[in-house]
C-alpha cells in the first residue's frame, strides 16, 4: 500500500500511509484509537475505497472494489467487532454466502454443511457445536466463530483486529499456533493488538501509526515496549497506572452468598467508599456474570445485596440506578451505548429525569450537562451532537463512564474497562477511576487483565470456576499467587508457597 489517503467529513483519517506485507510474516500494526489502523485495514479488505494512493498485490496494481472482491482474491479479515447473524447457527455463519446447495431448488445440504464445518473446527482445535445458534454463544465463542469463518477459505492475507480480546489463554495459544502454521504456508498476517506482549510473541515487523500518518516500521526483535509506546503517543509514558493515596471509608456495597446455578456460587464480598476492588478471573470464570447479577442485568437464584448498610432488591438496571449503582459492561457497543444516538444523548441517558419536565426534554440543559462531562473526561468528538458510533473505542468507553458520572453513581462495576482501548486512553480512564475513588465513590474492576488488576486495585478477590477462592490486601499482592488462585491449580495455603513457579504464568492474559 503506497501513499494511502482517506478522508471523512471533517477528518483526515489517513495521510499518505505506506504499508508493506511480505508472504509468511506477521506484520503488527500499532497506534492509538483514531490513529488510522482500522481505516487502513478496511481499505485493504474492500470495506472503504481510498481517496488516493495505490495498492499492489504480488507486485501488480489492484483496485479492491468491495469485501466480496477482497475475499475472492484471498484477503480475509477478522474484525474486532462481531459480524455474525445471531439467528443463524454456527455452521451457517461460517459458510454464510457459500452454503452447499442442491443443483435444483437451492436447498441447503445440511449434512454436507455440518461435515465441512466440523472439519474446519477440528483443524483449528475448536470444541464448539456447529448447530448452536450464535445468539446463544458467549462473546468469546462468537470471536472463535469469526476466526473459523475467516480461515475456512483459502487465504493469502489474513487481517486480525484484536483477535484475542475475548479469548482464554488456552484459546490464545491455539490461535498463535494456527498463525505460525499459516506463516509456514506463506500467508501474510496483518495483526492489530493493544497488547504489546502479543506482538513480542507473534510479530516479525511492526508499523506504528499516529494521527493518520506512518511514524516508523521496525523489526520486533529490534525494539521494546517503551519505544513503541513513545512512537504511538508521541511522548514518554512515565506511569501507566497513576498512583493515589488510598483511605477506604464506610462500607457502601455488601454482597452475601450470591448464587446462579452452573455459573457462580456463594459469592460474598464488601466494597468501601474510596476503594478500588479488583475482581480477577480468567475468561469463563464467571466474573462478568457476577457483575451483571449485582447490577440487576442477570437473574440469580439466591443471595442478598446491601447498599450503604440497607438491604436492597436489585432485579433490573432501573433498580440499580435507583440505588446509584452503575455498570460498565464488557460489550460497550451492544450493552453500554446507543450507537445511533449522539454523544450528549448517551451521556444523559440515565439521567433524563433531571433534564426533562412532564415528558419534555430540555435540550439546552442536555447540551450544558453533557458538555460538562465531555470537557471533564476529554472526550474527543467534533461536537456533542456527533453520533457515538463515529467515536474511537477509547472515547466510546469514556462516554459510558460519563453516563454514570452524570448520574452521580456511588458504585461503579467495570467489566474489562480497557478492552480494545489504546495505551494513552487507558491511562486517562485509569486516572478518571482514581478521581472517582478520591471523591468517595467505590469501584470494582472485573478483569482478566492481570497487570490492570494489580496496578489499579487496593484489594483483590479472585474468582475461579465460579467461586471466590481468595482475597488479598495490597501488601500481599503477588503475580504468581493471583495466577495460581485464578487457575485453581493450588489451594489457598499452597499458593503462599508458589512464588517462582512459572507454569501458569505463560497462560494468563497479561
Amino acid at each position: 500500500m503506497k501513499g494511502i489517503v482517506k478522508s471523512f467529513p471533517g477528518v483526515l483519517a489517513l495521510d499518505g500511509v505506506d504499508f508493506e506485507l511480505r508472504a509468511g510474516e506477521v506484520h503488527a500494526l500499532l497506534g492509538e484509537n483514531g490513529a488510522g489502523k482500522s481505516t487502513l485495514i478496511k481499505i485493504l479488505s474492500g470495506a472503504h475505497p481510498c481517496d488516493g494512493g495505490e495498492i499492489f498485490l504480488e507486485g501488480r496494481p489492484i483496485e479492491i472494489r468491495n469485501p466480496s472482491h477482497a475475499n475472492s482474491i484471498g484477503i480475509r479479515t477478522i474484525y474486532q467487532e462481531i459480524n455474525l447473524v445471531p439467528t443463524l447457527t454456527v455452521a451457517e455463519n461460517i459458510y454464510l454466502g457459500r452454503l452447499p446447495r442442491t443443483p435444483f431448488g437451492g436447498i441447503v445440504k445440511k449434512k454436507e454443511l455440518i461435515h465441512n464445518v466440523v472439519e474446519v473446527l477440528n483443524a483449528l482445535n475448536i470444541d464448539l457445536d456447529p448447530k448452536l445458534l450464535v445468539r446463544d454463544l458467549s462473546v468469546a465463542q462468537k470471536q472463535i466463530v469469526e476466526i473459523a469463518k475467516a480461515l475456512s477459505q483459502k487465504t493469502k492475507i489474513l487481517i486480525m483486529d484484536e483477535p484475542t480480546s475475548t479469548l482464554t489463554s488456552h484459546e490464545i495459544e491455539n490461535l498463535f499456533a494456527l498463525v505460525r502454521h499459516l506463516k509456514s504456508k506463506g500467508v501474510g498476517v496483518v495483526y492489530i493488538s493493544h497488547r504489546l506482549e502479543e506482538i513480542d510473541l507473534i510479530g516479525d515487523r511492526v508499523t506504528v501509526l499516529r494521527d493518520g500518518k506512518k511514524i516508523r516500521t521496525l523489526l520486533v526483535a529490534d525494539t521494546n515496549h517503551d519505544e513503541l509506546i513513545q512512537l504511538m503517543i508521541g511522548r514518554r509514558l512515565e506511569e501507566k497506572y497513576p498512583k493515589r493515596q488510598t483511605s477506604p471509608g464506610d462500607e457502601i456495597l455488601k454482597v452475601e452468598h450470591l448464587t446462579l446455578g452452573g455459573v457462580f456460587q456463594d459469592i460474598s464480598f464488601r466494597l468501601h467508599r474510596g476503594e478500588i476492588l479488583g475482581v480477577m478471573g480468567v475468561v469463563g470464570s464467571g466474573t462478568e456474570a457476577i457483575a451483571h447479577s449485582i447490577a440487576g442485568a442477570l437473574p440469580y437464584d439466591r443471595g442478598e445485596k446491601y447498599v450503604a448498610g440497607a438491604k436492597v432488591e436489585i432485579h433490573s438496571p432501573q433498580d440499580a440506578i435507583r440505588n446509584r449503582l452503575g455498570l460498565l459492561p464488557e460489550d460497550r457497543k451492544g450493552l453500554g451505548l446507543v450507537l445511533k444516538l449522539s454523544v450528549k444523548a448517551n451521556i444523559t441517558l440515565a439521567n433524563l429525569g433531571v433534564i426533562s419536565k412532564k415528558g419534555w426534554l430540555n435540550l439546552a440543559e442536555e447540551e450544558a450537562l453533557s458538555r460538562r462531562y465531555v470537557e471533564k473526561l476529554n472526550i474527543v468528538a467534533p461536537s456533542s451532537s456527533t453520533r457515538t458510533e463515529n467515536l474511537s473505542g477509547g472515547n466510546q468507553q469514556k462516554v459510558v463512564l460519563a453516563k454514570w458520572l452524570c448520574k452521580k453513581a456511588d458504585i461503579l462495576l467495570c467489566i474489562e474497562p480497557t478492552r480494545g482501548v489504546d495505551i494513552g486512553a487507558r491511562v486517562e480512564i485509569y486516572a478518571l477511576m482514581n478521581e472517582l475513588a478520591r471523591e468517595g465513590g467505590a469501584l470494582a474492576i472485573f478483569s482478566s487483565d492481570l497487570d490492570e488488576v494489580l496496578g489499579m486495585s487496593d484489594r483483590i478477590i479472585v474468582i475461579s470456576k465460579g467461586r471466590l477462592v481468595a482475597e488479598l490486601p495490597r501488601n500481599e499482592f503477588s503475580r504468581q499467587k493471583v495466577i495460581s488462585y485464578a487457575f485453581g491449580e493450588l489451594s489457598h495455603a499452597a499458593a503462599d508457597k508458589a512464588e517462582g513457579s512459572p507454569s501458569p504464568q505463560r497462560r494468563i492474559q497479561s
